[in-house]
C-alpha cells in the first residue's frame, strides 16, 4: 500500500524547530528527536539564534524511514510548550 506522500523512504529529511531561548531547549529536542530517530547525531543539529536573541532555531536532519515516523515526531514537537513553529 502507497502511503500518501512524495517521499521515498529511506531518506535525510531536515526539520526545523523554533521556540524561546533557554538553556535546556536543544538538549530537550534532541531527546524528542532521538524517540523517533534513534540514530540521530546530535552534534549535526544546526542553531541559529534570532536577531533579537530571544528565539533559537534548531534544525536536525534524520534519516527518516517512514512517514508515519514523520508524522510522530512532529506531533510531539508541535505539542512540547516551549515549541512554536516545527516546519
Amino acid at each position: 500500500m502507497a502511503e500518501d506522500t512524495l517521499l521515498e523512504f529511506p531518506c535525510d529529511f531536515p526539520i526545523k524547530i523554533m521556540g524561546e531561548r533557554r538553556d535546556e531547549f536543544v538538549q530537550s529536542m534532541v531527546e524528542v528527536v532521538r524517540r523517533h530517530a534513534g540514530d540521530f547525531a546530535a552534534e549535526t543539529a544546526e542553531m541559529r539564534a534570532s536577531r533579537g536573541g530571544r528565539y533559537i532555531s534548531l534544525t536536525c536532519t534524520i534519516r527518516a524511514t517512514s512517514k508515519a515516523q514523520l508524522d510522530g515526531l512532529y506531533r510531539e514537537l508541535s505539542a512540547h510548550p516551549w515549541v512554536k513553529v516545527v516546519l
